[in-house]
Order: C-alpha cells, then sequence, then structure tokens
C-alpha cells in the first residue's frame, strides 16, 4: 500500500506547510481523497471557533470500519493486522490478518445488533487490553454506534458518572484482566457501577481471568455464548452503517479543570483523515513495519494509534496486555525481539522508570529491527531522551517527541522521523496543515523566535474535538472562550530561535501525571469525601517517574490519631472514587491553606511549596491570613 500523502523530504514537507496555511481546504481535500468514501462532500471545511461550529468533510458518506478493514481484504487479507502479546509471556501470542479481523469485526458487530444496538447508541466498554477490545470499538463503529471506552483503572463511581453522562445503556466488559501480578476484577467493577445506573439493558462479557463473578439474568451474557448465537445463524454478513462525515465516532472523558470529566467527542471522517495522515507521516511509516504503541486502548493514544491509525493505513499493530516490569524490566525489549518491532511509542514515565533498572534487562536482547522511537504524554526530559537514544535506538533510529491532546485527536506538534530534525524535549515543528501561535495572558500574539507563552492553534485541522457530549457550552468555554477565534490548549509553551515548540506544562489546573490528564478540582472532590476531611487542596510536584506527581494539602478535623493510617485512609478513597491513576503521592496535614479575602485559594503558593521552593514564594500580602504560608512550609514533606 502505498500513500500519496506521505511526506519524504525536508523541501516536500516546507512545500506542504506552505500549501496548508494558503489553502487549507484544498491541502486536507487532497489528502481525503486517498481514502474509500460512499459519497464524496460537498463542502471540505465550514467553521467558526466563536460557537464553536466545526464541520469537515460536509455531506461525505463514509464508514471508518472499511477503511480499517475492508479496503485491506484484496491485497493484505493474509497479512498481520494485529499482533496480540499477553501479560504472561509463557502463553502464547495471537495473529489476527486482516482477514480474521474482518470476520470477527463481522461476527461482534452482529451480536450487538441481535441484543439491541442501534446506530447512535451508546456503548461502554471497560475491558483489559485483549484483541476483543479492538474487535468491540471497530464492531460498535461497523453498525454506527458511539463507543466510550473507559480504562480499566477506574473506579466503580467514576464509571456510573461516565455512563449517566453518555446515557450509554450497553456495556461490554472482560470478566478481569491481568496487570503484572495484579488481576483485576473488571466485571465487578461493573456490577458496583450499575447499582446507581439502573437504565443499562445489556452486558457483554468476555472470559479472560475466569475470575467468579456474577451473571445477573436478563441483563448479562457472555461473549462466547453470543458469538455462537451469531455461527448458528449462518454468520451473516453485517454491511457496513452508511455514516455522515460529522456523524459522532466515539466519547473519550478526560478530566477538566471542574470536578466532572468531560465527554469528548470525535467525529467519523475528520478523525479518520487526521490520524492516518499523523500516524503515516509522524513515524514515517512503511508498509510491513510492525508498529508497537504500548499505550492502552482507554486512552487517546490507543484510539489513534492501535486502532484507527494504523489499521486505515493497513499497518500491523501491536497490542500488549501486561506492563513494562513484569515479569522483569526486560519484557518490553523480550516483544521488540520476539516480533521484530520496527516502531516504538511509549511514554517517558515508561522510560523514566525502566533507565532505573541500568543496562542489564538489555542484555541479550536484539533491538536491531527498531528504525523509529517516540515519546507520547508529556514532555520527555533530556535525560530519558539521551537514555533512550543511546540504549534503545542506538544512535540509529530517530527520536519523534509528539505534542497533542485527547481533543485534538491526533499528534499537532512532532518532528516527523528522518524528514524533519529532532531536538531532545522539543516536539519541535508543527505538522503542515496545524497553525500554532503563542499569545500572552490577555491573548496579544506573540510574534518572533526565542519567546514563551499560551499555546493556542488558529485554525481547524480534521482531527479537533467538535463538542463535549451533551454540553456544548462547557467545550466553549474549556477551549475557544479564553482567547477569542482561538483554540486554547490549556499548555505553556517556549519556541526556541530555529521556531521549534517546547511544551512547558499546564498553565490551568489540570496535572499531567504519567501521561494522564488529572483535574485538581477532582482529586480535591475526591479527597473531601473522606469523613475526616474539612477541606483540601491539590498541586503538581515534579516527579523523577511520573513527571508529576501530586501533592495535596488537607484540612483534617483534628480527631485522627496516627497521620499515616489516615493518609492511608484518604488514598483508598481517591482510588475508590476516581481510581488508583489520581491518589496523591504526598498529603500534608494543614491546619490552613492560603486564601485571599475573597476566598479564593493561591494555588501559585502551594505549588512552590510542593515544588521546594519556599524562599520564592511571591508576594503574600493579599492573604486572609499570611501566616498560614508559615505552617504550611515549616510541615512540607
Amino acid at each position: 500500500m502505498s500513500y500519496p500523502f506521505q511526506i519524504k523530504s525536508f523541501e516536500a514537507f516546507n512545500a506542504a506547510t506552505e500549501k496548508s496555511i494558503k489553502d487549507p481546504e484544498g491541502f486536507w481535500s487532497e489528502i481525503a481523497s486517498s481514502f474509500l468514501w460512499k459519497k464524496r462532500w460537498d463542502t471540505v471545511l465550514d467553521w467558526n471557533f466563536k460557537d464553536p461550529k466545526i464541520e469537515w468533510f460536509k455531506g461525505g458518506k463514509l464508514n471508518i470500519t472499511e477503511n480499517c478493514i475492508d479496503r485491506h481484504l484484496g491485497t493484505l487479507g493474509n497479512k498481520p493486522a494485529i499482533i496480540w502479546e499477553s501479560n504472561d509471556p509463557e502463553e502464547h501470542h495471537r495473529v489476527l490478518t486482516y482477514r480474521d479481523l474482518y470476520n470477527k469485526v463481522i461476527q461482534f458487530a452482529n451480536v450487538l445488533k441481535n441484543n439491541g444496538v442501534k446506530k447512535g447508541d451508546r456503548v461502554c466498554l471497560y475491558m483489559g487490553m485483549v484483541p476483543e477490545l479492538a474487535i468491540a470499538t471497530l464492531a460498535c463503529a461497523r453498525i454506527g454506534a458511539i463507543h466510550s471506552v473507559i480504562f480499566g483503572g477506574f473506579s466503580a463511581q467514576s464509571i456510573a458518572d461516565r455512563l449517566q453522562d453518555a446515557q450509554a445503556e450497553f456495556i461490554v466488559c472482560c470478566d478481569g484482566a491481568y496487570r503484572g501480578n495484579k488481576e483485576i476484577p473488571l466485571k465487578s467493577v461493573i456490577d458496583d457501577a450499575l447499582v446507581q445506573c439502573k437504565f443499562v439493558k445489556r452486558v457483554i462479557v468476555v472470559t479472560r481471568t475466569r475470575t467468579p463473578i456474577s451473571m445477573i439474568k436478563g441483563r448479562d451474557v457472555w461473549w462466547e455464548d453470543e458469538i455462537k448465537k451469531v455461527e448458528t445463524m449462518g454468520n451473516p454478513d453485517c454491511p457496513a452503517e452508511e455514516m455522515d462525515a460529522e456523524d459522532p465516532l466515539f466519547i473519550l472523558y478526560t478530566s477538566g479543570s471542574t470536578g466532572k470529566p468531560k465527554g469528548v467527542v470525535h467525529t467519523v471522517g475528520g478523525y479518520m483523515v487526521y490520524t492516518t495522515y499523523s500516524f503515516v507521516n509522524v513515524f514515517q511509516y512503511t508498509p510491513g513495519d510492525v508498529h508497537f504503541c504500548t499505550a492502552d486502548i482507554g486512552w487517546i493514544t490507543g484510539h489513534s494509534y492501535i486502532v484507527y491509525g494504523p489499521l486505515c493505513a493497513g499497518a500491523t499493530t501491536l497490542i500488549f496486555e501486561g506492563v513494562p516490569t513484569w515479569p522483569d524490566a526486560g519484557r518490553f525489549w523480550d516483544v521488540v525481539d520476539k516480533h521484530k518491532v520496527n516502531i516504538l511509542y511509549t511514554a517517558p514515565t515508561a522510560i523514566r522508570s525502566l533507565m532505573g533498572f541500568g543496562l542489564q534487562p538489555l542484555v541479550g536482547k536484539d533491538l536491531s529491527s527498531l528504525k523509529v522511537l517516540g515519546s507520547v504524554g508529556e514532555p520527555i526530559n533530556e535525560e530519558a531522551w539521551q537514555w533512550f537514544d543511546e540504549n534503545i535506538g542506538k544512535k540509529k533510529c530517530p527520536i519523534v517527541d509528539t505534542w497533542w491532546q485527547t481533543e485534538t485527536g491526533g499528534m499537532l506538534i512532532s518532528n516527523m522521523a528522518g524528514i524533519t530534525p529532532s531536538k531532545p524535549s522539543y516536539a519541535t515543528l508543527p505538522l503542515p496543515g496545524v497553525q500554532p501561535l503563542l499569545v500572552d495572558e490577555s491573548g496579544h500574539v506573540i510574534e518572533g523566535n526565542d519567546v514563551s507563552g499560551n499555546l493556542c492553534i488558529k485554525f481547524p485541522w480534521p482531527g479537533i474535538l467538535r463538542t463535549t457530549y451533551g454540553d456544548h457550552e462547557r467545550c466553549r468555554t474549556n477551549y475557544f472562550a479564553t482567547y477569542e477565534n482561538l483554540y486554547f490548549t490549556g499548555d505553556g509553551c517556549y519556541r526556541d530561535a530555529e521556531g521549534n515548540y517546547r511544551i512547558t506544562g499546564r498553565v490551568d489546573d489540570v496535572l499531567n501525571v504519567s501521561g494522564h490528564r488529572i483535574g485538581t478540582a477532582e482529586v480535591e472532590n475526591a479527597i473531601n469525601m473522606h469523613a475526616g476531611v474539612v477541606e483540601s487542596a491539590v498541586v503538581g510536584y515534579p516527579h523523577d517517574i511520573k513527571g508529576q506527581g501530586i501533592y495535596a494539602f488537607v484540612i483534617y478535623d483534628n480527631t485522627h490519631d496516627d497521620d499515616n493510617l489516615t493518609r492511608m485512609d484518604i488514598v483508598q478513597t481517591v482510588s475508590r472514587i476516581i481510581g488508583a491513576i489520581a491518589k496523591p503521592d504526598k498529603i500534608q496535614f494543614v491546619q490552613g491553606l492560603p486564601k485571599t479575602r475573597s476566598g479564593k485559594i493561591m494555588r501559585r503558593i502551594l505549588r512552590k511549596i510542593a515544588e521546594g521552593e519556599v524562599d520564592n514564594l511571591g508576594d503574600t500580602s493579599t492573604l486572609l491570613d499570611p501566616a498560614v504560608v508559615e505552617e504550611i512550609k515549616n510541615g512540607r514533606i
């Protein structure tokens, strides 16, 4: 398979950038023409950032699964689409060819239809990293159902919140999941969530861990039993539902600056075009390459660069169930060696964690198949970049440092492997078709180079979010209201003398922990639900492995005797309400919080204390009680 839109030289990159600015509609129309459409679009783009209203390929009709699977059957039918590597290195891996994947997606699409799922229905997927998760995702898209994948580490309360927001009446889950030496009881977590969600009509359960679970008559059915029913019907075909380019493809929940997660909505046409375009160009994908993205499909990285982008490109994508450090810290390198991986796309958190084990886990591992390395989720620090370059890439593999968000659908700023220059700790240049700029606090554009500001995008790209599910006003206020006629990323950014972009971190109340965005308000709400907590404030601080850790300042009602036990109780509360990914790393008990006379918590001061900059707190004269600051400084953990 060839890619007419693949950029193969720096000159072509510059020419594409120029064309995308002068004639964006012509630029994207040409790229979109490489895909399979049931009906070509009437209008390439209709947009304004005020409402916001963004419509790409308006009037176009398609189904993304025909682009992911059907169109490859003639040429790639017997080629691997998915390689699945189990959590247990002793368990035999599975390979699904494009023909196998087609048959399984058709089967499960019919299962969904047999269980009452229709176009536009929301289907929650709460599963481990098994091939059935990719199959279920594609089966939803096949029939026009909107999937909402929830990461397997979220709690029952978090699931209930998301089910209620999306009014998802159908769930697909596993009995349990393996993660390293742990077994995650997914179905029992779903059962706890459904106590609050009586509107759920059907739960389809995949057998994975064979852990004992409850199956409620009339609501719960086994995946395997439902597949047998389809087989007894003679495995009927399931023609792809005709979708409008602007029909929703999926909802993915992400933390915001308020306590309630928001459901980011991506649509069929633009998302398909953008993820495939960015996948092929950033990684410089060559047909036959094995692409290993180590993310979970529960996050946007897994949606875009395990499932949709690679499969639309006819790639071989590797799904890994396990964790990088189990049964030992050589697991990634075993997988690369075993499957002759060509592209390895992982997170700085994983790299920093593996650095801590030294070079022994690399002994005897053949990494010579690697051609491209990638980093995602947070800015990669220079030390981790150099370690990755020297010890994994052997200084022969370009490292693409990709910046993007759940809301952007795909990578916006990144070097292209071997095509554009890389620079350690810099995302470098925007992809052609992406128009970033920096603004000051007042929204004035900051021109020139060697400058810092808040990162905004001034023109839509096809992968941009369209709305937040059921609450368009929240979409407007979160992304489009801060600066007029701009999409505001929430990130600070530095642009160097050569025009390279380096992301400097969030400028709003959102933390980036191990590449996952977690709202401070969400964590504070969970802490405050603990019985003895009066009030709390949460900030981020530098963490050697995670990038950012969570530091909680907590006012407690003074009835506790054992600080450590109380800390563990609070951590347990947060894990129960949100999930283990949001539990605080440090909890400091305080008598009060630094507040202005109007009652606003001065997080800037708490952030400085958490970071250890106790002698550089700035002006504290506006505080209601400046003495509180001294007490907090003295009690710093």
